[in-house]
């Protein structure tokens, strides 16, 4: 998975858990809102690439 990412996007994964360790620090709630935002957009972001790559034959 990190030959596929790549640094920068560990980097990015690293420094967004962080924000959110740190909102949930003080404010838990808004914590897990956020989360549940975070995981909603990855889910629509995969399920957007999934139909184009099946548009194009690839999957």
């Amino acid at each position: 998975m990190i030959d596929k990412l790549g640094m920068s996007g560990l980097a990015g994964i690293v420094l967004l858990l962080a924000g959110l360790g740190f909102i949930g620090l003080y404010y838990w709630q808004v914590a897990v809102g956020l989360a549940l935002v975070l995981v909603g957009i990855a889910l629509i972001a995969k399920g957007l690439i999934t139909s184009v790559m099946q548009s194009f034959g690839m999957f």
